[in-house]
């Protein structure tokens, strides 16, 4: 079970953390990727950020340099993914949901749609409100 916590609602320009954490069942899916994915109302899904058990990180083109991706292993029964986002925009606006499966992939891939019905965990999602 994924856990999300953070989000919440910032002016333009403000920071926010979004966390996941793996609950429940230990440090399960180590040889995973865990990342994230957002959907805003009316439109498609995007995939944000994934970081794998090497901590190779990738991020889409729209949050290149003001979100940043981390994970914490030191606790032998979860690990916690973590989201930070700065400097955000009222663009950012979405539900942010946290995923772990051997490979994330873009949302594209599943026709815009988040895949829920792809992808083995999902966190329960978490409203990031950026103002203007």
């Amino acid at each position: 079970q994924l856990v999300q916590s953070g989000g919440g609602s910032v002016q333009a320009g403000g920071s926010l953390k979004v966390s996941c954490t793996s609950s429940g069942s230990g440090k399960m899916f180590d040889d995973s990727e865990w990342g994230w994915y957002r959907q805003a109302p009316g439109s498609a899904c995007e995939f944000i950020s994934k970081i794998d058990e090497d901590s190779d990180m990738t991020y889409a083109d729209s949050v290149k340099g003001r979100f940043t991706i981390s994970q914490d292993t030191r606790d032998n029964a979860k690990k916690t993914v973590t989201l930070t986002m700065e400097n955000l925009k009222p663009e950012d606006t979405a539900v942010y949901f946290c995923a772990v499966d051997r490979m994330l992939l873009d949302a594209d891939s599943y026709g815009g749609n988040c895949p829920f019905w792809a992808v083995n965990m999902w966190g329960q999602g978490t409203q990031v409100t950026v103002s203007s």
